[in-house]
């Protein structure tokens, strides 16, 4: 009689379990829009409800200088005014979650005739960022990236910082497990340094039809900042904000 028991218990206890998962499923389906998408049984779709992986900013730390696009960057002439006094030579900021480094360009002379005593030079820095987003451990599956190949939609947001003619770099590839590039886009502007509204500038990028076998996704953006030595004295950052990458429920073109 104990044995009929177990063995009953086991079966209803499976039955509840087989109804639970299949609940979830559902309500992954639904409210992230995948009909038509392959869903196998053997996930388990109460951990990649949790997780939400489709719709979210997979990016950590997207503004790490405290700072939205929806508010115009600070006045860049009471900033002027506070770095002067200053002789630091790296961007502020909390920084975690990013990869990050700094590459120093060398100084422009050919404006000073040979001879001329200089008493201060501007020196140009590239800071760059990295992320690299592992889709799988975010809670997407093989099928869904293989077969139904969401749009992966790319957001960024840079400072009119006028701190040279080039300020603002960004790199976003798309990799395979082994690390293989499968899609990559790229965005160098060019600044008009006439005139200036101070204020955010959008960069984006849809990525579709990309194909199988994407896992990760490389985002890295650079920004240039500069320093004063001498009488120029003082540190000019560009700053960023909301970055994204965000993997939606819609299928590619192909």
């Amino acid at each position: 009689m104990k044995v009929h028991t177990l063995f009953w218990i086991s079966v209803i206890s499976l039955f509840v379990s087989t109804i639970c998962a299949s609940e979830w499923k559902k309500k992954c389906e639904e409210e992230w829009g995948l009909q038509g998408a392959p869903m196998p049984d053997s996930l388990d779709w109460e951990s990649v409800y949790e997780a939400r992986p489709l719709g979210r900013n997979l990016l950590k730390n997207p503004s790490p200088h405290g700072l939205s696009k929806d508010n115009p960057p600070p006045n860049p002439n009471s900033r002027k005014a506070q770095t002067r006094e200053f002789s630091r030579r790296k961007p502020t900021g909390n920084f975690n979650g990013w990869n990050t480094s700094t590459e120093s360009l060398p100084v422009d002379r050919s404006g000073f005739p040979p001879g001329a005593v200089v008493c201060g030079f501007m020196r140009y820095v590239w800071f760059s960022l990295e992320q690299v987003v592992d889709l799988k451990a975010e809670g997407l599956w093989d099928e869904l990236l293989d077969e139904f190949q969401p749009e992966i939609v790319i957001q960024d947001w840079y400072e009119e910082s006028k701190v040279a003619e080039h300020i603002y770099e960004l790199h976003v590839t798309l990799l395979s497990e082994n690390m293989t590039v499968i899609s990559e886009h790229s965005v160098q502007p060019t600044e008009d340094r006439s005139s200036s509204s101070y204020t955010w500038k959008e960069v984006s990028h849809v990525f579709s039809g990309y194909g199988s076998g994407l896992r990760y996704v490389r985002f890295q953006h650079r920004l240039k900042n500069k320093f004063g030595d001498g009488i120029m004295r003082g540190f000019y950052q560009t700053m960023f904000c909301d970055s994204s990458v965000i993997v939606k429920p819609t299928k590619s073109s192909s």
